[in-house]
């Protein structure tokens, strides 16, 4: 009996670990990173060698999630289809775009995730779409394989071999035995010029030092001016502020004679109206006993007896 019980005891026990182990197992795999993680779906046309499953996804340099599947996309061979899953919460925008990101020389490749303006509304799922679908944006390798490629198309080759044409071409034409005759009669004047500074270095240099002295002077008397400025300025100040007194007394005094003149007025016209009249009447008087007296005074001088005798009658006519 009691090694069955023991058979009992182990078999129950690994019945009840087995069952932990599936539930464990279930579990995770019922999970799958849903509720921790976000999917999103992105295109691409470019070689995805190097990226794997697992392979990590960084937004601005940080890890953020990882590839969950690459395939090529069921609905269009010429596509890469990359599953992403994506921390919940990241701002995955309107405007963010996956990278894809060789990291130096391993040859890994990681995509990464660019973009994301503030204002970008949050990314959703489209109508029709399963998941939302973040745009993607060529690499470096690939914007170096499409330029290479542009060159070296049956376009693209020709233009630049005619490009290339054409700028020999013009120099050609630039560099003809005129010009190569004219630069070496400019390089010709250059030496002798360097000879001439050469042999009048010395010239030069005291040159230098007149200037150096000459600056030296400038600034001594602009510090001159600096520290006389403000009593100059603080003169004129006071020069002005005495003008512009004098100005308003010349004012006032003028405004003063024009009130006295006004007073006046009435004195005045009365004086021109009278006292001149008067004036020029005494003056006419004047005149007129200044000619009596110049008459007196020559008959005076031609008979000296009339102030004794005085003035001689008239004489008599006929027959009086």
């Amino acid at each position: 009996m009691e090694p069955r019980v023991n058979y009992i005891v182990v078999g129950a026990f690994v019945l009840l670990l087995g069952a932990t182990v599936l539930g464990t197992v279930l579990w995770l795999g019922k999970t799958d990173y849903r509720g921790i993680y976000d999917r999103y779906y992105v295109y691409t046309r470019e070689s995805v060698a190097g990226l794997s499953v697992d392979s990590t996804v960084k937004y601005r340099g940080v890890d953020v999630g990882r590839v969950k599947e690459v395939i090529l996309n069921p609905e269009n061979a010429e596509e890469v289809r990359v599953t992403l899953d994506i921390v919940g919460g990241t701002p995955v925008k309107t405007d963010t775009q996956a990278v894809l990101v060789t990291q130096g020389l391993t040859g890994l490749v990681t995509l990464n995730l660019t973009g994301g303006t503030k204002d970008a509304p949050p990314l959703t799922p489209a109508a029709g779409q399963t998941y939302p679908v973040i745009k993607s944006a060529p690499s470096l390798f690939g914007r170096l394989d499409g330029t290479v490629e542009a060159l070296l198309s049956e376009q693209g080759l020709p233009t630049l071999v005619a490009n290339v044409t054409g700028l020999a071409r013009n120099a050609s034409l630039v560099l003809d035995e005129d010009n190569r005759a004219q630069f070496r009669q400019i390089l010709k004047d250059l030496g002798e010029v360097t000879k001439v500074l050469a042999a009048r270095s010395g010239q030069v240099d005291r040159g230098a030092q007149h200037a150096a002295e000459a600056a030296e002077r400038t600034a001594r008397l602009t510090e001159h001016l600096g520290t006389q400025l403000p009593a100059l300025l603080d003169r004129m100040g006071k020069s002005a502020a005495a003008l512009q007194q004098m100005t308003v007394e010349v004012a006032r005094t003028s405004r003063e004679v024009g009130e006295m003149v006004g007073a006046g007025k009435p004195g005045i016209e009365q004086f021109s109206r009278q006292t001149l009249a008067d004036v020029g009447l005494l003056i006419s008087e004047l005149r007129q006993l200044a000619a009596t007296m110049n008459r007196v005074a020559l008959q005076v001088e031609r008979q000296p007896n009339v102030l004794v005798l005085g003035r001689p009658g008239q004489p008599k006519g006929p027959g009086e």
